[in-house]
């Protein structure tokens, strides 16, 4: 009794959900890439303090597009398999994510000093 080769081949039904995912992903940042303006104000205004209600406006434009035409090319190319296995092509995958504040990891490395 020899074992049976492993196949790495991706079940159809699998592949037609990823492909599904990353339509729906593109359709949903495009529809909602408008709101990394303001996204990006009060994340820039958190992190940089009063400068950066100035400075985040300008950085929300310009994600709002980012997010627009990476939306577009996932909606337009949703059946390739590119980048990675239909992985996002942007982090994070959704405007409504990436809202936790930056950890600050030099307490923990002074701590261990």
């Amino acid at each position: 009794m020899s074992p049976a080769p492993a196949s790495a081949d991706q079940q159809p039904e699998m592949i037609a959900e990823k492909m599904a995912i990353k339509f729906t992903r593109g359709v949903t940042n495009v529809f909602t890439s408008i709101g990394e303006l303001p996204k990006q104000t009060i994340l820039t205004g958190r992190d940089m303090g009063p400068v950066g209600y100035a400075i985040g406006p300008i950085k929300g434009f310009g994600m709002t597009l980012y997010r627009g035409v990476i939306g577009i090319a996932e909606t337009f190319f949703c059946m390739v398999p590119q980048p990675g296995y239909y992985d996002p092509m942007m982090e994070p995958a959704y405007v409504w994510q990436g809202w936790e504040p930056k950890r600050d990891t030099s307490k923990a490395i002074d701590e261990e000093k």
